[in-house]
Parts: structure tokens; sequence; C-alpha cells
């Protein structure tokens, strides 16, 4: 009886959760500015009844009991899920819940109005009460968990990430990385010599990149009964497995920006609509964490879809869907060289795979310090500046647009997060590594525009398996490796200097 009730109270939260995620979806796509104020109450009153719901005193028990009852394995699985769940939720009060999603909703849709001017003063008061609920959430998940409060922040997004182990892999990877990219761009700008970059031959109509993103998302595999492409400030992936919504932005003076945008949330797309839809209502039946999630959407867009396969593929349904004259005078050498193109730049969003880790790596080592106290909110565009010119040579003083207000990460109170990002490009190179070895002809479907194999593949070692292991469980039973450096170092190696 137990289990029963614990699946009974998953379905329902799997319908506010539902519920959530579709006002979410709508506030950033399509709400009217003057709907703000009341969908934040919305928000704030959904997510208090949800964890009010979650963390009643009654579901230990009924864990408990379900932990002694006699239960297959993935039941079992089930239980240690739904508890670890409860643990991370029970941390925090209703109250607490409310006041922190009110807080940083309305920041967030303050950011939304103030990044364009760059005004930093006028959102800082905002924040700040979002950094101080932060701080506060740490201490208490720190308390209850027994890790190190940003380690439990973490936690949130990648059950089993601790700084102590992320911190040397990282430290590793910003050493090659201030060496690898000087050079790569040195051997970049002697082929760019012999063969310029070609101008695009804009404009490209929006209603037409629209259409060739639907096309190459159906090519992949993104099933359209069960999603849809929507325009927002951010583009992101969100909604619920069974109707997942994604977003882009497109610009008219050229379309690669936009399409690898949608090729990169596309991947996202594909891992939700892939996880077992019998266990929905579980969180078990979750994707394993957002390191998991990013691998999946650079799967697509770093390994798949920005090789020189992809585009000997791609070229015709470029052109079917622009027009011919999109692509006239171009050939398959001058997609690569914009899709291959590294230059430093301020937009984590719109960095190369050679820079983008520096990003992380500098957000990373910030967070740390606004959880523990060492950096204050108002002190972040200087410490940032300082990082920036360090790490990527570019100064963003008296810039915080291209600065430290350019992502929606901190605004809405994600923090903990940004680590996946880069873990994710770790995993999916490596995720590539096994399937070419257990798919010698991978690189000869994608020429050929079938991507079947691609998917069952992860279908098989990743989606279906959801979250039955941990992640580094995960990885190395698709892989018969715990996480590796080598394989993206490699490939960047192979990409950008051979």
């Amino acid at each position: 009886m137990s289990f029963a009730q614990i699946e009974d109270l998953g379905r329902k939260l799997e319908a506010l959760d539902h519920a959530q995620a579709m006002l979410g979806v709508d506030e950033a796509v399509q709400m009217p500015v003057g709907g703000g104020e009341k969908r934040a109450e919305a928000l704030s009153m959904l997510a208090g009844f949800y964890h009010e719901l979650a963390t009643a005193p009654e579901v230990a028990d009924w864990i408990d009991a379900a932990e002694r009852g006699s239960l297959d394995a993935n039941g079992q699985a089930s239980v240690r899920e739904f508890r670890r769940v409860y643990t991370n939720m029970t941390c925090l009060s209703a109250d607490f819940v409310r006041r922190q999603v009110n807080a940083r909703v309305r920041c967030e849709q303050l950011w939304r109005e103030l990044r364009p001017k760059g005004d930093w003063a006028g959102f800082l008061p905002a924040f700040e009460g979002v950094v101080a609920l932060m701080r506060e959430e740490a201490a208490l998940r720190a308390a209850a968990l027994r890790l190190a409060p940003y380690d439990a922040l973490m936690e949130q997004y990648d059950p089993g990430n601790r700084a102590a182990d992320i911190a040397p892999v990282f430290a590793e990877l910003k050493a090659f990385l201030k060496d690898f990219v000087p050079q790569a761009m040195a051997h970049q700008d002697e082929r760019l010599a012999k063969r310029p970059l070609k101008p695009f031959n804009a404009p490209f109509p929006i209603e037409r990149q629209k259409a060739l993103g639907h096309a190459m998302m159906e090519a992949v595999g993104f099933d359209f009964t069960h999603g849809r492409l929507d325009i927002s400030h951010h583009p992101f992936c969100g909604g619920v497995p069974s109707d997942v919504r994604m977003t882009t932005r497109y610009v008219t003076g050229e379309f690669l920006s936009a399409l690898m945008g949608i090729l990169h949330e596309t991947g996202h797309g594909l891992y939700e609509q892939g996880l077992p839809s019998e266990w929905s209502h579980m969180p078990v039946g979750r994707a394993r964490g957002m390191a998991m999630h990013e691998s999946q959407s650079l799967f697509v867009e770093m390994q798949v879809s920005r090789s020189p396969e992809f585009w000997h593929w791609a070229m015709p349904v470029v052109a079917q869907h622009l027009g011919e004259e999109a692509l006239k005078g171009w050939d398959v050498d001058d997609v690569l060289s914009y899709v291959h193109r590294i230059k430093p730049g301020f937009i984590r969003v719109d960095a190369d795979e050679a820079t983008y880790p520096l990003h992380v790596i500098l957000r990373f080592e910030m967070e740390q310090d606004l959880v523990s106290g060492k950096l204050a909110a108002k002190d972040i565009p200087e410490a940032w500046n300082a990082k920036m010119t360090d790490y990527l040579g570019l100064s963003t003083l008296d810039n915080p647009k291209d600065g430290p207000m350019q992502d929606v990460h901190w605004p809405s109170g994600a923090f903990g997060y940004f680590p996946s990002y880069t873990l994710g490009a770790l995993t999916a190179a490596q995720l590539w590594a096994a399937l070419e070895r257990d798919q010698p002809s991978a690189r000869d479907d994608i020429s050929n525009g079938r991507f079947v194999g691609l998917n069952d593949w992860r279908r098989r070692n990743i989606w279906s398996q959801a979250s039955l292991w941990s992640t580094p469980d995960l990885l190395e039973r698709a892989t018969g490796e715990r996480l590796q450096t080598k394989y993206f170092i490699q490939h960047l190696k192979r990409r950008y200097l051979s």
C-alpha cells in the first residue's frame, strides 16, 4: 500500500509540475509585460502548494514502509529517488519556497527589462535579495544534507557533484585551453589567409529560417506531436516530456546561430521525449541531472551538427528551405569555417566549443565566492571583468549587459547549475567515442542523413535509463569508463589542429 501511496502522490506532483512548467514557458514566450505581477503570484502559490504536498509528514512514513517492502529493482530505485527528492525538499519550508520563488520571478522579470540597458545599479537591489535567499537556502540544505553549502546547491542539479572533484578537472581544462585557444586560433588564421570567410548571402527571412529549423529537428528525430518551437529572449528547452517546448532567437543577417541553437535545444528535447513514459510520475523517470542533459544537447550540436559529415547532408536541405541563393558560391568548407570558428567573445551562449568552458569556469569560481560570502553581489562586475580579462583577453568593465547580466541563471536563482555545461561537454565527447566504437558506420550514417542509429544507441544507454543510476554509474555503463577529459581534448585537437 505504501508504494501505491507514493505513486499516487507522484501523479499529483506531476500534474502540478506540468502546470508550473507551462506557465513558465508562457511567461518567457508570450506573456504581456503587464501580466508579470500576477504571474509571479501564481507561480509562487503553485510552488508552495507543490512543496506542502511533497513534504507532508506522512510521506516519510510511506517511504520508510516502501523501503521495507518487497520491490523489484525498478521499484527500489523509484523509492530511493523519491527519498532523495524528499530529503532535499524538506530542507526548506513552504513559506521560504514562496518567498524565494516570488523574489526570483520578480528579479528575472526586472532582468529582462534592464539587461538591454545594462542597468546594473537598477538591477542590483532585486538581485541582492535573490543572493541573500540563495545563501539562506545553501545553509539550510548544507545542514540537512551534511554537505558544504555550494555542494548542497549543486546537488539540486547534478546529484553527486562535489566542488572538490570538479575543481581539479576544471583547473586542468583551464590550463589546457589557455594554451590551446591561441594555438588553434593561429592555425585558423593560416587557413583563413588562404580561404577567407565568405559573406553571408543575406537577408534570411525568419519564416524561412523557422522552416529550416523544423526540417532539421524532424530529421534528427524530434517528435512534433509532443513538442514545438517558439521564439524567446533567451533560448531554452522547457515544458514536460509529453509536451516539450523549445525556443530560439533569429537574426536575418545570418542563419547559422539560430540553426545551431535549435539543434542544441533539440538535443535536450530528444532526451526528454526519450524518457520512459511509464515512469513519468516518479523522480526515477526524470533525466539524470543537468550534466547528462547538457551532454545530450552538445552531442547533437557539437559532435553531430558541427561535423563535416553533417554538412555534406545538410547543404541541400538548407538550399531547399532558404532558397538556392542562400548558399550561392558556398561549399561545405565555407560553412565549416563558420561553425568551427574560434573567436573569444563576451557572450557564453554564442561562444565556440573551445572558449565556452572558460565562460563556465569563470562562473563556477565566482559562484563559490558568492555562496561563501567572499564576494558581494555589488562587486560582481569588477570580479567578472578581472576573470574575463585573464581567461579570454576581454574587458567587460562598464559593460554589465555583456558581462554578469548576460545570463538568466543568476537572476532566476539557479546557482550551482553552471558546472553542468562543461561536464556535459566532456560527457558528450566520451559518449561519441563509445558510440563510434559500437557503430563504426556512424559518420557515414550522418553523411547520408541517417540519425536513427545514433538515437537508438542513446535511447538504449542513456534515455531509457532515466534516473535508475547515479551520473557516474550511468556514464560508466554506457561507455565502460568513468568521466575522462581525454576524449574532449582529443576532439578539440582533431577538429581544430588537424
